[in-house]
């Protein structure tokens, strides 16, 4: 197997500037680009001068990996705005199996820990949407209300190109559209969202103890689910 090949920097300095139709980052004088060869556009000066910082931040080879506000930003412009809406509705329908909507009746102290965390999630997502989900008990499939599902959908489909890569993120990392919502409405910070998201992950560790290779992959999901966050704080 052939190894990626090694990007060595190739400009001195990066720097946001004002552009049409939002904010951009130059490589010395030169604009950035997407992978797929769009202009790099933004839509506040914030997240493009943490784009640059991130551009600054490399060494004599580039870490393409590290910079994770950029990437998500080339996701956004080159994947999400297309077909905005079709990517969506795509994403939405995570709601018809979120993780928030299913629960354990024993132990009692994990049905505890459960109840107390998630449900004002939902108490929020059935007051702020309109999406009143329906509980389950154990891991047999739900069906979700049709008038909560679409309620779900009409709040996804509110959101921009960026939002929603960064919801897309929160999402499919924590398991749960109703998490990822939570962090886009200011709900919980990205912090707080994972580690609801773990909480049965963490009572069983409580008492068998940790595996090493569960807890490096926990802590890419979190850093992951963090940086998304910080996307969203940046859109203002």
């Amino acid at each position: 197997m052939t190894s990626p090949p090694v990007l060595k920097r190739f400009y001195r300095h990066a720097s946001a500037r004002p552009a049409e139709g939002g904010h951009t980052v130059h490589l010395d004088e030169r604009q950035l680009k997407t992978p797929a060869r769009a202009l790099f556009i933004v839509p506040t000066a914030e997240l493009a001068e943490a784009a640059a910082a991130e551009w600054n931040a490399q060494g004599e080879k580039l870490d393409l990996a590290a910079m994770t506000l950029t990437a998500l930003a080339n996701a956004a412009i080159d994947r999400i705005a297309p077909d905005r809406e079709a990517f969506a509705r795509r994403l939405a329908a995570y709601g018809r199996n979120d993780l928030l909507c299913y629960r354990t009746a024993s132990p009692a102290e994990l049905a505890a820990r459960l109840a107390k965390g998630w449900q004002p999630v939902l108490d929020w997502l059935a007051e702020t949407h309109g999406a009143r989900l329906t509980l389950a008990e154990g891991v047999v499939h739900v069906d979700q209300p049709p008038e909560a599902l679409a309620a779900l959908e009409r709040a996804v489909l509110a959101l921009d190109p960026f939002r929603l890569g960064a919801l897309h993120v929160l999402t499919t990392g924590m398991a749960s559209l109703g998490l990822g919502l939570a962090v886009a409405g200011g709900l919980l910070t990205a912090a707080e969202a994972f580690d609801l998201s773990r909480l049965d992950e963490e009572y069983q560790a409580e008492r068998w103890g940790r595996d090493s290779e569960a807890e490096a992959r926990t802590a890419r999901i979190r850093a992951e689910a963090e940086s998304a966050g910080r996307f969203l704080s940046l859109l203002g």
